[in-house]
């Protein structure tokens, strides 16, 4: 993927149940899933447009159907997306992003794992 895309609230929502699925996802499928929030075939087509378009998924299509799948894994679109985060916020450094949790407040259970992590991490860098 040449350039990260965030996705909306809804459009994660959609790839959350790709992801889910083992096989290709239809329109019909999603409606099915989302049948709670009373969304149209219109409004599930324009967010999988937008999502093939941002270049998380790709679609073909058999008879009359179009079949959906990701491009990206859950765990790479996070990493993308902690990325631009850390890019366009703390320009590039991960000691900003930290120091603005830490002055959110942080527990000590939680600052122990963080001080475990970067620990095993510099062993093997």
């Amino acid at each position: 993927m040449k350039k990260f895309y965030k996705m909306s609230d809804s459009e994660m929502e959609i790839m959350k149940v790709i992801w889910a699925s083992t096989a290709p996802v239809t329109v019909a499928q999603l409606l099915s899933a989302f049948e709670s929030r009373n969304w149209k075939t219109q409004t599930v087509t324009t967010f999988l447009t937008r999502l093939t378009e941002k270049g998380l998924l790709t679609a073909y299509r058999e008879a009359r159907t179009n079949f959906y799948v990701p491009v990206i894994t859950p765990k790479d679109y996070r990493q993308l997306e902690a990325q631009s985060l850390l890019s366009s916020m703390y320009d590039g450094s991960v000691q900003n992003f930290l120091a603005a949790l830490y002055s959110g407040g942080i527990d000590a259970s939680e600052a122990e794992e963080l001080k475990k992590w970067f620990e095993k991490a510099g062993e093997n860098a």
